[in-house]
């Protein structure tokens, strides 16, 4: 079972999609060398598969593995980068140990950004590559995006951004080209399942994924296991949700997710979305 994408999630201005898209390879050409942080997505999927196929051996993916990625979502993305003939370089992050992260607070994703861009920097140096850049889209601007801050700090380039490029035309683009990940429900790191205020430990994050697991198991796709303290709150897609009740996954999910040491397991009737933690910053904190 997966989830569906309807023709709103591609349909687009397929001459407009297409220009932006020259945008990006006349951009990336003029660089002349390029290190992307690769997560598997379908947004750095595509960015990767474009620079490849611009700059050759002077495109590198790189991918930040951490107890904030997924096993499932590295394995995954080391196939897809086989797939489409891109190498994949590894780089072993330490977030899990900055005190900013693991105190959680509003601006963790800062933390973790800083420590990616720091990686990647240090790596494309290593290799005389001049640039690095990240999948930022953007339907990302206006977000609450902390990491956006630190992306700045280390000249890090966003092409998908400066192309225009929004996640409906990236779809309909890696479609196109025959990239796999064009349907690819979105993902984003384990952290951000974690309410914010409750330290990040690497337990705690192999906990919700062995959680997130249990469901994604049964064939759904758009899943979310929040925690907030004693709760684990549930996020299925909207048009999951009810197959989730009609094939009694419910009850199986629950008591087995209860196992793993919540005490209550509450189902999001609301199904899911995207940064739904962010509710619960104060205007401060996004700002």
């Amino acid at each position: 079972m997966t989830t569906p994408l309807t023709l709103a999630d591609w349909r687009v201005n397929e001459a407009t999609a297409i220009e932006r898209e020259q945008l990006l390879r006349h951009e990336i050409r003029t660089l002349g060398g390029l290190v992307t942080g690769y997560s598997g997505g379908v947004d750095s999927t595509y960015l990767c598969v474009i620079a490849h196929q611009e700059l050759g051996d002077r495109a590198r993916a790189a991918i930040a593995v951490s107890p904030s990625l997924p096993h499932r979502e590295w394995t995954d993305a080391v196939r897809m980068a086989a797939q489409h003939g891109f190498p994949v370089d590894v780089l072993d992050t330490e977030e899990h140990l900055r005190a900013g992260y693991i105190e959680n607070s509003g601006n963790r994703c800062y933390h973790c950004k800083d420590e990616l861009f720091i990686h990647l920097r240090r790596f494309a140096e290593s290799q005389s590559i001049p640039f690095i850049a990240f999948g930022a889209i953007m339907d990302d601007i206006g977000d609450h995006r902390p990491g956006a801050v630190a992306a700045r700090e280390h000249g890090a380039l966003a092409p998908l951004q400066n192309a225009g490029l929004n996640k409906r035309e990236i779809r309909f683009l890696s479609r196109k080209l025959g990239i796999d990940a064009w349907s690819k429900p979105a993902m984003a790191c384990l952290a951000s399942r974690v309410q914010y205020g409750i330290p990040v430990t690497p337990e705690l994050l192999s906990r919700i994924e062995e959680a997130e697991n249990i469901i994604k198991d049964l064939g759904y796709a758009d899943v979310r296991v929040r925690h907030h303290g004693a709760i684990a709150r549930i996020e299925l897609g909207g048009n999951e949700l009810p197959t989730f009740f009609t094939n009694g996954h419910h009850a199986h999910c629950g008591n087995a997710i209860k196992a793993l040491g919540w005490d209550f397991v509450t189902i999001d009737v609301l199904g899911y979305k995207s940064g739904s933690m962010n509710a619960l910053l104060s205007r401060d904190e996004e700002a």
